[in-house]
């Protein structure tokens, strides 16, 4: 509805779209009211009932987050008697809540805690619920922990499950005082079909559901002295982790980043960036032998489209969903393990440290990067290739830890040999970012002439829709690549879950025909990963975006194959994409999972 529609809240006149509730029209005009089941990304649900507000001539409060605005509407979000119901709001969820809040991982950062501390004054006045109830935690996952007695029954993390990611491997079971959430016949969330990517995490207001730390593990290995630990950041790390230390959203933090890892220990500070780069050359090398061994050789057990293998929550999502079409996807492993396998073989005998002697420790956005290192796939140096995986908020906490002022670090620069990276790595940490980047490099593969500058902002693959589709007509390539010629190559971006499963669904049932597609398990794709900090919201994910695009810009090198320390890669260790070593260190190929 697009009319106006005309109210007061607290005494202010506000006018405001139809359709748009309370709460929305609050917030217009810079009123707080507080929610606890509410979230940005998700549908109303109504559930926890904080956002009551009172409307003149009513005698019931009102939920804000679900209420919609009607015409002459006198609202008040602060009388007595809204005020009274929220105190008694939060203190009931208090009483079901184990409120251990010191030795709490969300301590401080919960937002139960946050309105227990403004509304509730003095003792609570209900018995504590939950010494008579039990509860369980599971931390069985290498990715989440899921502690059944902080949980409040918002379903934020059921709604997310559902709605964004399509998996529902988190439900209410039970009815009144013994609903719960729970997962598939109340199994750990490792044996059902959860992908670990963390969406759930991101938006559970208490200690309800949060990532498994290796912080004691990171730092017990940074004070020996017997072991050289080698620290990668991911692209989109640079661009959040500010948030997490008090900066503004989007703000580019990269030198800082690396000044901080070198206080905390870390013995070589390198990049993921590096092995970003050097995924597009092997994974754009095996699009185009897919595609000659389809259009010019009518190879039926090559499998098109392609799909990329850099997000682990979209692997075992794929590995659960639509098993039938691994052959399709890429076999070259993410950036995390390929750097992780390269740290323990080039990386250990360019600086001559033992592999047994190394720790290889990735900072990610991504919860289920913790998940991905522990795979019995990724040992491909002769041991664990990444031994611990820390996200954005765990790196944040640790140089809290330290006692760094991060705002007054100056900018340096990541170590040699993997530390170099172009701008086109960079931008696999917005949804589209590996398309742009694999298309810059595959033009000119095919074509042998340089992609013009202007031309390197791939801009149909970007942005923050759901999926988008980008064909690109093939012409004036080079003689080894004639088969090519006038194909149109049908490309398609997809991020979140529940995109990626309507565009599996399309390609299953005939309704779509691509020959290389981009899937991010994650809302915007790794900037909005499971690990980055808190909150998120589609505001907060445009700022992190144009952070990212911004670093490509400012990058000297934008073109994944003219990154110098790759090509000295191949020329020393690798010797050719797809070749002998690569496939054994850089290739894996993925199983069949469960479907529950």
């Amino acid at each position: 509805m697009s009319d106006k529609i005309n109210l007061k809240i607290d005494n202010i006149a506000v006018s405001i779209n139809g359709g748009s509730t309370i709460l929305e029209a609050a917030r217009k005009i810079n009123i707080r009211i507080p929610t606890l089941c509410y979230h940005e990304d998700l549908c109303v649900a109504g559930n926890c009932r904080v956002c009551v507000v009172e409307q003149s001539g009513s005698d019931r409060l009102l939920p804000a987050c679900a209420m919609p605005v009607s015409e002459g509407m006198e609202i008040h979000t602060n009388s007595m008697k809204v005020r009274n119901a929220r105190k008694q709001i939060v203190e009931l969820l208090v009483s079901e809540h184990r409120a251990d809040c010191t030795r709490c991982y969300k301590n401080g950062k919960c937002e139960l805690q946050e309105l227990a501390s403004e509304y509730i004054v003095g003792e609570n006045g209900f018995i504590d619920l939950v010494a008579h109830k039990g509860y369980t935690i599971d931390n069985f996952s290498p990715s989440i922990i899921k502690d059944d007695s902080k949980c409040i029954r918002c379903q934020r993390c059921v709604r997310t499950c559902d709605q964004l990611q399509s998996i529902s491997a988190l439900t209410v079971a039970h009815k009144g005082e013994h609903m719960k959430i729970s997962s598939f016949f109340e199994k750990p969330m490792f044996e059902v079909v959860c992908t670990n990517c963390g969406q759930c995490v991101n938006r559970c207001p208490t200690g309800a559901l949060t990532e498994k730390t290796y912080l004691d593990e990171v730092w017990s290995s940074l004070n020996s002295d017997r072991k050289h630990v080698v620290v990668q950041t991911a692209p989109a790390v640079r661009i959040a982790l500010g948030e997490a230390l008090g900066m503004p959203a989007g703000e580019i933090v990269t030198g800082k980043m690396v000044s901080a890892l070198r206080r905390l220990g870390f013995s070589s500070v390198l990049d993921t960036d590096f092995t970003a780069d050097l995924t597009i050359i092997e994974e754009g090398n095996e699009l185009l032998h897919r595609l000659k061994k389809v259009v010019k050789d009518k190879d039926d057990s090559v499998k098109l489209p392609m799909t990329t293998s850099c997000s682990p929550g979209w692997v075992k999502f794929i590995e659960h969903a639509f098993p039938e079409y691994l052959p399709n996807v890429s076999t070259a492993k993410s950036p995390q393990q390929m750097f992780g396998a390269l740290a323990k073989t080039f990386y250990a005998n360019k600086i001559g440290v033992e592999p047994e002697n190394m720790v290889s420790v990735s900072i990610m956005p991504c919860t289920a990067k913790k998940y991905e290192a522990d795979r019995p796939e990724m040992r491909s140096s002769g041991y664990k290739d990444v031994d611990y995986v820390l996200t954005t908020r765990e790196l944040a906490l640790m140089i809290k830890q330290a006692g760094i002022d991060f705002a007054s670090l100056p900018d340096d620069e990541f170590d040699s040999i993997m530390g170099e990276s172009s701008g086109a790595a960079v931008i696999f940490g917005a949804t589209g970012g590996v398309m742009e980047a694999a298309l810059r490099t595959a033009y000119e593969v095919v074509t042998g002439r340089e992609v013009p500058f202007e031309n390197l902002e791939i801009t149909p693959v970007r942005g923050m829709e759901s999926i988008r589709e980008a064909n690109i007509k093939i012409e004036n390539v080079l003689p080894e690549w004639d088969f090519l010629e006038g194909v149109e190559l049908k490309t398609c971006v997809a991020h979140g879950l529940s995109n990626a499963k309507k565009i599996m669904e399309a390609v299953r049932d005939g309704k779509a025909e691509y020959h290389f597609i981009e899937i991010m398990a994650c809302p915007g794709g790794c900037l909005g990963g499971g690990g980055q900090p808190i909150p998120t919201s589609p505001a907060i994910r445009k700022k992190r975006s144009e952070a990212i695009y911004a670093e490509d810009r400012h990058k000297p090198i934008r073109k994944s194959h003219e990154n110098p320390e790759v090509m000295h890669l191949y020329e020393e260790f690798l010797k050719e994409p797809l070749g002998h070593v690569s496939h054994k260190l850089l290739h894996t190929h993925y199983t069949e999972r469960n479907r529950y």
